[in-house]
C-alpha cells in the first residue's frame, strides 16, 4: 500500500492546525440505507456519500467520474461516455447486479437491465449529492441490487432557484499511438424558478461532444490454435487478437493441408476499422414541483437522452442515435412516498462490431468459397517450395484478394448496408424497442400513527411498509427478441413483470444507544414463485460519535430481459434465453463446447502427430465429449454478513473514520454456457440416444453442429469476503484530506465449474485526496489519486490479467464572487499513463479541461 502513504502522511502534519467549530459533521444525513432519513454515523449498513463540497473539490471531469474515488467502489470504463459502477466483486461491463437511481427512480435501459453510464442521469449543475451502498440492498430495493446501489439526489427548485451555466472545453488522446489529439466539449444549462408559494419549475440541458477511447489490444486469444504444427505468434493462421473481430472461434475452419489439420480463421478487422469513435450526448430534463404542505411535494419529471458511444456486454457495440426517455411522477413526504415512472428505449441505428466485421468478410466472399481459395493457394505455394508458414501467408493473401479495405468508399457503403440488416448472420443491426413501467408506494406507519395522536405504536418503535410492481414491454424484432408465447404472431408485445413488497420494523432502545431493524421482503416474478429476502441490523452507539453496526441480509435477483428472453443469431452461434419457453429441449440434447474443443484438439493432434486417420482419431477420442449438465434458469441468490464501525473523532468531529468487513455467499450465478447440438446429414438434430460415434462424427465438423450460447446457472457456490477503511479529515483553513483502502477476495468456489461470472476485482485498491476551495484569495485546488492491484479477469470476450495501474487527477480553481463565476483547470489521469480497466476494453489516457461555471 505504499501508493497511498504520501497522502496519509499529510494527516498528522495538518492536524497541528486548530479546526474551527463549524467543521462538525455529526448532523450529516443519508436516506438510501434504510429508506428514511438518518444520521450517516448511525446508518445500519455501509454508506458512502459525496456531498456538495466534495463535488466542488473533485478534479474528475464529472460528478459521475468522481464516484470512482469513493471507498469500496470499482469503476470500469468501456467508453468515455459509458462507465460502470460496482462494489464487492463479480464485476462486468453490463452490471445487472448494481442499481442506479436518480431521486429514487431507476434509470436503467430496459432491455439491458442496467444503466448506460449517466446518460439518463443529472448534470453536474443539478447534482446535489451521491449516496452509494456497497453490498446487497435487495431487501429494500429488490431486483438487481444484490451488489449495491447508488442514488443521485438532484437540486430542488424551491431551494436552488436561478440560472446556472457551465462550459467544459478540453482535449484527450495526447500521445495516443492509435490516433491524434481530439477536442472535448460539454455545455450544460440549468434554470429553476419559484412560481409562488406552491409551484416551482426547473429545466436542464447538456450537450457533450468528444472522441471515444480506442480499444487496441493485440493479444492473441487463440495462441495455441496450431501449436501441434509449430505455427505460433504471427505465423498462427488462427490468430484472434482481442480488439479485432471476424476471426473468433465461429469464424475458424479446420482445413486439411499437406496431410495435416490446421485451424484457419478469417482475417477480420480491427475495432477502429468498423466503428465511429465520435462521441455525442444530448440529454435534457424538466420538472414541475407542487408543494402540498411544507414537507410534502408532488413532482413530475421528464428526462430524455440521445447519444452515440461505444457500449460493451459479451460483444462491443456502436450505439448510434440511441434514445432513452422517462416520465416520472413522485410524491415525497414524511409519511407517504409514491413513484410511478415509464421509461422508453430505442436503440436507433446501433450495431454489433463483431457481427459487422464477420459479415464484411462474408459479404465479400462466403466462408466456403474463401476456404476453397485458401486451400488451392496453399497447395500451390507448398508445391512451389514455400515453407508451411510462408504458404499460409500466401494463401491468406490470395483468398483475401479484392477484400474490402477500411476507409474506401466501397467499405463505408457496405458498412452502412450491414448496419441496417437486423440479422447478425447477415448484418449487424441492433434494433430494440423496450419500455419499463414501475409503480411503488411507501408508508411510514410509525410517523402516521404518531401524527394522528394515537398510541398504538410506542415512541421508540418504527414501522415502514413498501410495495412495488414493474413490467417490461418488448417489441420483438425477430433477431434480438421474439415473443415465445405469442402463438401465430411472434412479433406481438412481450411482457415480463415482477411484484414485490417489504415490511421493516425498527426499535430505538436504551436511550437510543441501540437501534434494531428487521426487514422482510417478498418478490414474485411471472416465471418464478415468491422469493423472500430478510435483513436484520443492529447499531450500538455508546456515544453520538462512536457507532458499531452489524447486519445480515439476503437477496435474490431474477433474470434480466436479455438473460431470460434473448434470441440472437450471433456469428453462427445462437444466443438464447435460459427460461424454458426459450430453450426447451436444447439443454437436454447438447454437449459442452469446452469438451467439443478438447475433443477436436485431440483429433487434430492424433492426425498431425499420432499417425491416425481422421475416423480413427474421432473414434479414439469420443469419450472426451461431455453432455451439457446445465438446465433452465433459476433466480440468483446472495447471503451477506457485514460488521462496521463509524466514528467522528477529534474536537469538532473533524476526523471521520469508517471501517467495514463483510462475507458473502453466492449460489446459482446467472451466467452463460456454450453448448452444441449434433446434427445429421440433413441438418436436423440427432435424436436423443443416438450412437456415440455418430454424435462424435457430427461434432467433429462445423456443419454437424448447431451452436448455442445459453443463459443458465452456475453449479458453484461461491464465497468472497473483504473490507475497507476510510478516513476523511477536515483541517483549519478549509483543507479536506482523505484516504481509503479496500480489500476484496474470492475465498473459495465449490464445484468450480467456471460458469460463475469472473470475480474480476482487484484484491487491493486505494484512494487518497487533498483539496481546499480557498487556499488564498479565492484560489483552490483538488488532488485525487487512485491505485488498484492487478487482477484476474474472466469474461466471454477474453481471460487474463488486468495490469495494476494508478491515476492522478488534479485541478486548480478560482472563484470570482461577482458575477459568481468559478474557473477550474483540471485533468483526469493528468500524467497520461494509458491503462485499461478490464481486458478487451479501451486504452484510457488523460483528459484535460477548462471548466467555467456561472451561477452555481
Amino acid at each position: 500500500m505504499k501508493h497511498v502513504t504520501p497522502a496519509l502522511l499529510l494527516l498528522p502534519i495538518l492536524a497541528h492546525a486548530q479546526a474551527p467549530a463549524d467543521t462538525t459533521r455529526l448532523g450529516e444525513v443519508v436516506v438510501t440505507a434504510s429508506k428514511v432519513e438518518e444520521s450517516i454515523l448511525q446508518s445500519p449498513v455501509t454508506v458512502e456519500k459525496l456531498n456538495a463540497r466534495q463535488l466542488r473539490l473533485t478534479p474528475a471531469a464529472s460528478f459521475f467520474d468522481a464516484i470512482e474515488h469513493l471507498k469500496g467502489v470499482q469503476m470500469l470504463t468501456p467508453s468515455l461516455g459509458f462507465r460502470v459502477l460496482n462494489a464487492r466483486g463479480f464485476s462486468n461491463t453490463t452490471n445487472v447486479r448494481f442499481a442506479q437511481l436518480v431521486d429514487g427512480i431507476d434509470n436503467q435501459a430496459p432491455h439491458i437491465g442496467g444503466p448506460i453510464g449517466n446518460v439518463l442521469g443529472p448534470s453536474d449543475l443539478d447534482i446535489q449529492a451521491v449516496e452509494l451502498v456497497p453490498g446487497t440492498a435487495a431487501a429494500l430495493y429488490g431486483l438487481n441490487a444484490i451488489n449495491g446501489l447508488a442514488n443521485f439526489s438532484t437540486r430542488n427548485p424551491f431551494r436552488s432557484p436561478g440560472l446556472s451555466v457551465q462550459q467544459k472545453t478540453g482535449i484527450n488522446h495526447l500521445n495516443d499511438p492509435a490516433t491524434g489529439a481530439h477536442a472535448f466539449s460539454e455545455t450544460s444549462v440549468r434554470y429553476a424558478r419559484v412560481l409562488g408559494p406552491k409551484w416551482a419549475v426547473k429545466v436542464n440541458g447538456t450537450y457533450l461532444r468528444g472522441y471515444d477511447w480506442i480499444a487496441r489490444d493485440p493479444t492473441d486469444i487463440n495462441p495455441n490454435g496450431n501449436a501441434t504444427t509449430g505455427l505460433l505468434g504471427a505465423d498462427n493462421p488462427a490468430r484472434d487478437p482481442v480488439s479485432s473481430y471476424g476471426n473468433e472461434s465461429s469464424n475458424r475452419s479446420t482445413l486439411t493441408l499437406g496431410g495435416k489439420s490446421y485451424q484457419v480463421a478469417r482475417t477480420g478487422y480491427r475495432e477502429q476499422d468498423v466503428t465511429d469513435y465520435q462521441l455525442q450526448t444530448l440529454k435534457y430534463d424538466a420538472a414541475l414541483h407542487y408543494k402540498l404542505t411544507d414537507k410534502t411535494e408532488l413532482a413530475y419529471t421528464y428526462r430524455g437522452a440521445n447519444f452515440d458511444n461505444v457500449y460493451q456486454r459479451s460483444n462491443r457495440f456502436r450505439l448510434d442515435n440511441y434514445h432513452l426517455q422517462q416520465h416520472a411522477l413522485q410524491l415525497t413526504g414524511p409519511v407517504v412516498q409514491a413513484r410511478a415512472y415509464f421509461t422508453q428505449e430505442n436503440t436507433g441505428r446501433s450495431y454489433n462490431l463483431r457481427s459487422m466485421a464477420e459479415n464484411l468478410d462474408r459479404s465479400f466472399k462466403p466462408d466456403a468459397r474463401w476456404n476453397q481459395d485458401y486451400t488451392a493457394a496453399w497447395n500451390a505455394a507448398a508445391q512451389a517450395g514455400q515453407s508451411v508458414a510462408q504458404a499460409h501467408a500466401t494463401a491468406r493473401a490470395a483468398a483475401d484478394a479484392g477484400r474490402l479495405q477500411p476507409g474506401t468508399p466501397e467499405f463505408q457503403q457496405r458498412l452502412r448496408e450491414l448496419a441496417d440488416i437486423n440479422n447478425w448472420d447477415q448484418g449487424a443491426a441492433l434494433r430494440v424497442q423496450a419500455d419499463l413501467l414501475h409503480l411503488e408506494g411507501q408508508l411510514n406507519l410509525g410517523e402516521a400513527l404518531r401524527r394522528g395522536g394515537g398510541k398504538a405504536l410506542p415512541a421508540w418503535a418504527d414501522v415502514l411498509l413498501g410495495l412495488d410492481h414493474r413490467t417490461y414491454f418488448i417489441q420483438p424484432d425477430g433477431n434480438y427478441f421474439i415473443n415465445p408465447e405469442a402463438g401465430e404472431d411472434p412479433y406481438s408485445t412481450l411482457t415480463y413483470g415482477k411484484t414485490g413488497g417489504f415490511v421493516q420494523a425498527g426499535a430505538r432502545l436504551w436511550q437510543v444507544k441501540v437501534r434494531l431493524t428487521a426487514t422482510l421482503r417478498a418478490d414474485r416474478n411471472d416465471y418464478f414463485s415468491a422469493r423472500f429476502n430478510p435483513r436484520l441490523t443492529a447499531v450500538y452507539s455508546p456515544t453520538q460519535r462512536h457507532n458499531f453496526r452489524v447486519s445480515y441480509q439476503s437477496g435474490y435477483r431474477f433474470p434480466s430481459l436479455f438473460e431470460g428472453f434473448s434470441n440472437v443469431n450471433s456469428g453462427q452461434v445462437k444466443r438464447i434465453g435460459g427460461l424454458r419457453v426459450m430453450s426447451d429441449g436444447v439443454f437436454e440434447n447438447s454437449y459442452l463446447r469446452s469438451s467439443i474443443d478438447a475433443f477436436n484438439a485431440a483429433v487434430t493432434r492424433g492426425v498431425n502427430t499420432g499417425g491416425l486417420s481422421r475416423s480413427q482419431a474421432i473414434s479414439q477420442n469420443q469419450g472426451l465429449l461431455q453432455k451439457n449438465p446445465y438446465t433452465y434458469l433459476r433466480p440468483e441468490h446472495i447471503n451477506s454478513i457485514e460488521l462496521g464501525y463509524k466514528a467522528a473523532l477529534l474536537p469538532g468531529g473533524r476526523l471521520l473514520a469508517d471501517v467495514d468487513f463483510y462475507s458473502n455467499t453466492y449460489r446459482d450465478f446467472i451466467a452463460q454456457v456454450e453448448a452444441y447440438v449434433p446434427l445429421d446429414a440433413t441438418g436436423q438434430p440427432l435424436p436423443p440416444g443416438s450412437d456415440q460415434n455418430a454424435v462424435a462424427t457430427a461434432l467433429s465438423a462445423r456443419a454437424g453442429q448447431a451452436r448455442y450460447r445459453l443463459w443458465t446457472n452456475s453449479r458453484s457456490r461461491v464465497y468472497n469476503y473483504g473490507g475497507s477503511l476510510g478516513l476523511r479529515y477536515e483541517v483549519a483553513g478549509g483543507y479536506l484530506a482523505g484516504a481509503s483502502t479496500t480489500y476484496a477476495r474470492l475465498r473459495r468456489t465449490e464445484s468450480g465449474d467456471g460458469l460463475e461470472d469472473g470475480f474480476n476485482t482487484p484484491r487491493w485498491a486505494a484512494n487518497a485526496s487533498l483539496g481546499n476551495e480557498n487556499v488564498v484569495k479565492n484560489f483552490g485546488f483538488g488532488l485525487n489519486y487512485h491505485w488498484q492491484q492487478r487482477y484476474y479477469s474472466q469474461t466471454f470476450l477474453v481471460t487474463g490479467y488486468v495490469p495494476a495501474y494508478g491515476t492522478l487527477d488534479a485541478q486548480l480553481s478560482y472563484r470570482l464572487p461577482e458575477p459568481n463565476l468559478r474557473f477550474k483547470l483540471g485533468a483526469s489521469n493528468v500524467l497520461n499513463h494509458y491503462y485499461a480497466s478490464y481486458l478487451g476494453g479501451p486504452s484510457v489516457g488523460g483528459l484535460y479541461y477548462l471548466q467555467v461555471t456561472y451561477g452555481l
